[in-house]
């Protein structure tokens, strides 16, 4: 049994997953309305936006902790229901959260397996399990000094790339990641980037959600940005700019979201019915553009 399928390169990027007009709603809050979302194998695509656009509900969508209310899934072309995360495991979606999810007291070898624990008879097959964990961590390219090392001695970026190799174990096709980078060093996040760079050219389509725009324009090969639960842009990472992301993310660009988001400046009128006249500041819309 293979711990992950071989690198695949050379070949057509195949569409693994599509989302289509993916609605979710948690009361009176609307959190995601008609989102569309694409991921093909061998492909990094970043998913970005402020607070509250509606990146992690998507996520958590693909994963299977919250059922859609609206729309599609399709993997490998064919229309499919996740409704559990096993629902996703089983269709070859991991998903790495922002909290990893690691056993402190436990070693690396121990936080790979857990749960799918190699047996011989009635025993843990220790030495398979171990030979199988350096060798998923020499194919990643990974800096670990021992696979014995309790996880909680790991620095943040070790202890990140032990979560991603942890996510391989099962042998995913998309591999989401929640903010791999956030609140690690240069030097870590180095390492993490060069770990997504490796699930590329394994074949593995990869769903990167960063706040972080250096990140995702170094590793990114698109960039689907999200505002107010709608899409607001998709980009090709070569030719595009962080402003124009920021200005996309921010709702600083002329679209159809910015112009549902902004409610137009109505000139003020006397009592006689005349109107005044609307400074040039009063012309300026909320996002900083001139009317």
């Amino acid at each position: 049994m293979s711990i992950a399928p071989p690198p695949r390169t050379g070949r057509h990027r195949d569409r693994v997953l599509a989302m289509r007009g993916i609605d979710k709603h948690f009361g009176a809050v609307r959190a995601l309305t008609g989102v569309d979302f694409e991921v093909n194998e061998g492909e990094v695509v970043a998913l970005v936006g402020d607070n509250g656009a509606g990146k992690s509900t998507l996520v958590k969508v693909l994963a299977g902790v919250h059922p859609p209310d609206g729309g599609t899934i399709e993997f490998d072309g064919d229309p499919v229901h996740i409704g559990s995360p096993a629902d996703a495991q089983e269709f070859g979606i991991a998903t790495v959260f922002q909290d990893l999810a690691l056993c402190d007291n436990l070693d690396v070898v121990a936080n790979l397996w857990l749960g799918r624990e190699l047996v011989e008879g009635a025993r843990l097959d220790e030495v398979d399990m171990e030979q199988r964990t350096w060798a998923l961590l020499r194919e990643l390219s990974a800096k670990i000094p021992s696979v014995r090392t309790p996880v909680a001695s790991l620095s943040g970026g070790q202890r990140q790339t032990v979560a991603i190799a942890r996510s391989l174990i099962g042998e995913p096709r998309v591999v989401i990641l929640d903010e791999p980078t956030a609140a690690l060093g240069v030097a870590q996040t180095a390492e993490v980037l060069n770990l997504i760079e490796r699930l590329r050219e394994r074949g593995h389509g990869v769903v990167l959600i960063s706040h972080n725009m250096a990140d995702v324009m170094a590793v990114a090969d698109r960039i689907v940005v999200l505002r107010l639960g709608r899409n607001n842009g998709e980009y090709n990472a070569a030719e595009v700019t962080s402003e124009i992301l920021i200005a996309a993310i921010t709702g600083a660009v002329d679209n159809s979201v910015s112009r549902r988001a902004t409610p137009p400046v109505v000139p003020d009128t006397r009592t006689d019915g005349t109107v005044i006249p609307l400074t040039s500041r009063e012309r300026r819309r909320p996002g900083g553009g001139a009317s």
